[in-house]
């Protein structure tokens, strides 16, 4: 098995998320992982360029996060407060991450393998951190997306990520919820 690895990845299209809440408008995780991505390698190239701190490389960041959800092409998306419900459930589906993480990895060309595995494998953890608090920035931009349309289904989501982002002590990403998080609540004409 072997060559399937991209048509795969292009079926990340298909993938919603948010699947529990009422959206204004729907995002698949091929589009949540683009953003994220754009996240990632901001928050690395803040971190080492405007806050000057040791930092992961911004490229690897980005292709990452382009792969954070890849697995998802085989296990779906686990709905978040099914997937934090309890430790024992968060260990087994990180166990199921791994698995198919590995079965990705075995669907690409085998000289190609080793270029895939720590993005695949989510193997690096300071890249790890990196692309998690994009993932994280990312949810809440979809809160305020939803709530900017008027739906109110989103507010205690957005509460809950924002206390969760600024749980993480992270200055990249307090770095940029002060100082470009409040442009996303502009409409074009004020962009």
């Amino acid at each position: 098995m072997a060559n399937e690895f991209y048509a795969l990845m292009g079926r990340m299209r298909n993938i919603t998320r948010w699947s529990l809440m009422r959206n204004t408008f729907s995002e698949n995780i091929q589009e949540h992982s683009h953003q994220v991505a754009i996240l990632a390698h901001a928050l690395a190239l803040i971190r080492r360029e405007i806050l000057k701190l040791k930092s992961p490389d911004p490229d690897k960041c980005a292709v990452a996060a382009l792969y954070h959800d890849a697995s998802e092409t085989l296990t779906g998306d686990m709905p978040t407060p099914i997937k934090y419900y309890n430790p024992e459930i968060r260990a087994a589906y990180k166990q199921v991450e791994r698995i198919a993480g590995e079965r990705l990895l075995q669907m690409l060309p085998e000289e190609l393998q080793p270029f895939y595995e720590s993005a695949l494998l989510e193997s690096d953890e300071e890249i790890g951190i990196i692309v998690k608090a994009a993932d994280k920035l990312s949810a809440y931009i979809k809160c305020v997306e939803e709530q900017k349309a008027g739906n109110t289904e989103f507010e205690s989501a957005a509460v809950q990520t924002m206390t969760s982002m600024r749980d993480m002590g992270r200055p990249e990403l307090d770095w940029f919820i002060e100082k470009c998080l409040p442009a996303f609540s502009l409409n074009i004409d004020q962009l």
